[in-house]
């Protein structure tokens, strides 16, 4: 039930951000997350371009103490709530939202 999500997120990142050299992230062999790492100061900003989108993301810097990320760069994917169809849309708003976010950054 698990794989076929977590295949998605990293496929779909795989293609719309690898070639773009935005990000990395993890390729879990079990637990709940995707664990993304973007350049410096892009997180707060796409998780926020996220939720003006209307998708809902783990918070910027959950993975570290107090949520305070100094780098601005960490954003944890949990694909194992929303439905396939569902998860699918999001990953195409959370792609578009992280190069605004960078496309930002560099202006």
């Amino acid at each position: 039930i698990m794989k076929p999500k977590f295949d998605l997120v990293c496929d779909k990142l795989d293609r719309e951000i690898g070639p773009e050299g935005t990000a990395s992230w993890t390729r879990p062999k079990g637990g709940y997350f995707v664990c993304v790492r973007t350049k410096p100061g892009l997180a707060k900003r796409t998780v926020g371009l996220c939720k003006e989108a209307g998708v809902a993301v783990t918070p910027a810097g959950a993975t570290h103490p107090y949520g305070t990320d100094p780098e601005d760069s960490v954003i944890r994917i949990a694909p194992s709530f929303p439905p396939i169809d569902e998860l699918e849309k999001a990953m195409e708003v959370f792609c578009v939202c992280l190069k605004l976010a960078a496309a930002e950054k560099e202006n």
